[in-house]
């Protein structure tokens, strides 16, 4: 008798936990507070988050590997339209990339006042403020469009072919005619860019300004063009194990190429497809969908999350490429 008595109690228990519908009590209490679409969000993140720190740390054990590694104030000195020339020096290292990030940052900032108001379920500033981000990504897409089609078209730097070099010893380089040592100095540490032959670039190495580049292979001339037409200057090393021994520029690391364009460009994807979202986010905003739900924009605190991210990781990126 006690065992059928004990045996009802046990179902009647098991009978309050289960709910008509086939549910279970508490199924529908949100995990840490947040919704499934926002906790999704994270979990993408924090994936996308360990892809980019392995890329950041690739580069970091390549460039530490490195003998040489070209100078960040060096490759990045040159601004749309001719305006760093009027800098000192003919070039304005860091001022372009500067104004990128400024424009990813501020992009940042309109998307948090966007989902304010959200929050206050105003849907004319949810509009207004989202049009300013996605003004702000697009042209931070620009200036990197403009940044690589600079180093490809102009300095022609791909990802097999750097040619930011960087010197490892001191020397001075050799005059092209005479073949005699120049006053213009050859300084360990200090990048230089190799250019092609017949093509006029009035920025490089100190002194470069000037330096007539031949049309044509003419060894006779102190000149050393390779088969693809880049001029590998020559220079005499002045102390050191090597010295007094004649050497001309060489290639610089093929990884830097190929890791900066892999690593910026895997973010310039993600700025792209952010961009995408936010204007489609965007136009339902506007178009009154979110309005109904009354959930306080949820969707567009989703794609803020996802812009901060990017936004973020931006910071490591110029941090790692463009300041050390």
């Amino acid at each position: 008798m006690a065992t059928e008595t004990d045996t009802l109690v046990e179902n009647e228990a098991h009978a309050e936990h289960h709910q008509p519908d086939g549910g279970w009590e508490g199924g529908d209490k949100k995990p840490f507070a947040t919704s499934y679409g926002k906790l999704m969000m994270w979990y993408f993140l924090l994936s996308d988050a360990f892809t980019f720190a392995g890329f950041l740390i690739a580069y970091g054990t390549l460039r530490i590997s490195s003998p040489s590694w070209p100078v960040p104030d060096f490759v990045f000195r040159t601004v749309p339209f001719g305006l760093h020339e009027y800098f000192p020096g003919g070039h304005a290292p860091l001022i372009f990339v500067t104004f990128m990030s400024f424009l990813l940052i501020i992009s940042s900032g309109t998307m948090v006042r966007a989902v304010q108001e959200g929050a206050r379920e105003n849907k004319r500033g949810v509009v207004f403020w989202m049009l300013l981000t996605v003004l702000g990504g697009a042209g931070f897409l620009g200036c990197q469009a403009w940044e690589w089609s600079n180093l490809i078209g102009v300095e022609h730097m791909t990802i097999t072919t750097n040619p930011f070099g960087t010197y490892t010893e001191n020397g001075v380089y050799l005059d092209p005619a005479t073949g005699n040592p120049t006053d213009e100095k050859v300084v360990a540490g200090e990048t230089y860019l190799m250019h092609k032959a017949g093509e006029s670039h009035g920025e490089g190495h100190e002194g470069e300004a000037h330096f007539e580049y031949p049309t044509e292979e003419t060894d006779e001339k102190g000149y050393m063009v390779d088969e693809r037409g880049y001029i590998h200057r020559k220079y005499k090393v002045l102390d050191g194990y090597d010295a007094g021994q004649v050497k001309a520029q060489e290639f610089g690391p093929v990884a830097f190429g190929a890791l900066f364009f892999g690593i910026t460009g895997f973010h310039g994807f993600h700025v792209l497809t952010g961009v995408g979202f936010l204007l489609i986010i965007l136009i339902n905003a506007g178009s009154g969908v979110y309005a109904g739900r009354r959930n306080g924009y949820e969707m567009v605190e989703k794609i803020g999350l996802y812009w901060h991210f990017v936004d973020l990781v931006w910071v490591f990126v110029f941090l790692v490429f463009y300041l050390l």
